[in-house]
């Protein structure tokens, strides 16, 4: 089976009612202890005028860092819902058939800061933390999952090729490593004109999310990389290429 791994988007979407987040019902609940320790931590800052500065964030995002501080009790959105950003809008999960949706909620992971590790099906309020930021207490975030990502990553991953939609920050908390690694394939986005090329991070994120779509919709799961990069280049011309224990396919756009 194909996993494809995903980052969070800035965007979210909440609701004004409904059910509060419940730990023991989410995917990997192993996780649930740094979870809790990490929302907390978030919660307290987030309580604090130094919140702005220590989220990376400004004042007009007021409401978001609110929500931080009630996330226990904050209504709970499906994560399927929850992401609102560029990337999301292409993978467009709400316009899936009932068939790939199936097979959306059993490939897709989402890596987060807050949560460590999520499924389409998961139900979690809205927040605003990135993998990038430092909290007091705890440090970088990137460094204080990797560790407890390494086991449920790691058996989530299984022998399936690992398809890597994510950014170098949020890759920085699991990498996969031994076996694993020869079918870790990183997907990179690039722009060329007149024979430059470029990359767009916005137009990067878009082609994630139709990269992810299309792997899902063909119903097929590429038992190699190379198998990969062949389902690919059906739709977009693709390059794959050997990066350090891993692979890199590299979509290449032409204005």
């Amino acid at each position: 089976m194909t996993v494809i791994l995903l980052p969070p988007s800035e965007g979210k979407t909440g609701r004004s009612r409904g059910k509060a987040v419940d730990l023991p019902s989410l995917s990997f609940p192993e996780l649930n202890d740094v979870r809790e320790t990490v929302l907390d931590s978030l919660a307290k800052v987030s309580s604090t005028s130094d919140a702005y500065g220590v989220l990376g964030v400004g004042p007009s995002l007021r409401d978001e860092v609110e929500r931080n501080i009630n996330w226990r009790t904050e209504p709970a959105v499906p994560v399927s819902e929850l992401y609102s950003g560029v990337l999301y809008d292409a993978l467009g999960y709400a316009t899936l058939s009932p068939g790939t949706k199936r097979r959306a909620g059993a490939r897709l992971l989402v890596v987060s800061a807050a949560w460590g590790a999520l499924r389409m099906a998961d139900r979690v309020p809205p927040y605003r933390l990135s993998m990038g930021t430092s909290l007091p207490g705890l440090g970088p975030l990137a460094s204080h999952w990797r560790d407890p990502l390494v086991a449920s990553l790691d058996a989530a991953a299984g022998n399936s090729v690992i398809v890597d939609c994510r950014s170098s920050t949020y890759a920085a908390a699991w990498r996969p490593s031994g076996e694993q690694a020869a079918k870790w394939v990183a997907v990179s986005v690039v722009r060329e004109r007149g024979g430059v090329r470029s990359v767009v991070s916005h137009n990067a994120k878009h082609t994630r999310g139709l990269v992810a779509r299309h792997l899902l919709e063909s119903g097929k799961d590429p038992g190699t990389p190379k198998a990969l990069h062949k389902l690919i280049s059906e739709r977009w011309n693709a390059e794959l290429e050997r990066s350090g224990a891993g692979w890199t396919l590299t979509v290449v756009e032409h204005d």
